[in-house]
């Protein structure tokens, strides 16, 4: 089981730094510090290592999520604050609190994301509860086309992954130190979605 866990651990760090094409069998063998044979034994092959690696953590993540929308919800009527929060504060948290191996996660996440040779795998890992924030954005915004929510989520995701992580180059644009909150991303994303999920209904 330990081995198995550090095989994980360093598949992920291989695959968050050069993608599913980019990383090796023996790479992955390397950083963990086992014969490549062993990697074969407890992955299954590089694909099947590569799913492994992604649904161990997006089960946690998604329950997070979910579970961050219902305690909103108990609240009262969702606001949209509320939705974008119960979906980006979780990825946030654990990207930046979880240690080194979420980060390495949270980057492998914006790669695949990035690469539609992948967009079976993100279907079946992140459809299913993106799903369910985009059904409470329209009943925010009855009138406003399914395709036009989803192409809101969209910005938002892609907007968040980018903070996580490209903070540097706020630094770096600015001449500054390394920054960019929550908070400043939410504050961006819900003046968009509001500007275009309300001219969308008009439409």
């Amino acid at each position: 089981m330990e081995s198995r866990q550090k095989i994980l651990d360093a598949a992920e760090r291989v695959f968050a730094q050069g993608g599913f094409d980019g990383a090796k069998v023996r790479d992955i063998a390397a950083e963990a510090g086992v014969p490549v044979g062993l990697v074969h034994h407890h992955g299954g092959g590089k694909e099947a290592l590569f799913k492994e690696v992604l649904t161990r953590r997006a089960e946690i993540l998604s329950a997070q999520r979910i579970e961050a929308l219902d305690a909103a919800r108990a609240e009262g009527p969702l606001t949209l604050d509320q939705v974008l929060r119960a979906f980006t504060t979780p990825y946030f948290e654990l990207a930046y609190n979880g240690g080194p191996q979420w980060l390495a996660y949270a980057r492998l996440v914006a790669i695949i994301s990035a690469d539609e040779k992948l967009t079976e795998v993100s279907a079946t890992l992140f459809d299913p509860t993106a799903k369910v924030f985009i059904q409470e954005l329209e009943h925010l915004y009855p009138n406003a086309p399914t395709a036009v929510v989803a192409e809101c989520f969209v910005y938002m995701v892609s907007c968040m992954l980018a903070l996580v992580t490209a903070r540097f180059r706020i630094a770096s644009l600015s001449g500054g130190r390394e920054s960019g909150e929550m908070d400043g991303l939410l504050t961006f994303c819900r003046a968009g979605f509001e500007a275009r999920l309300a001219e969308a209904g008009k439409a």
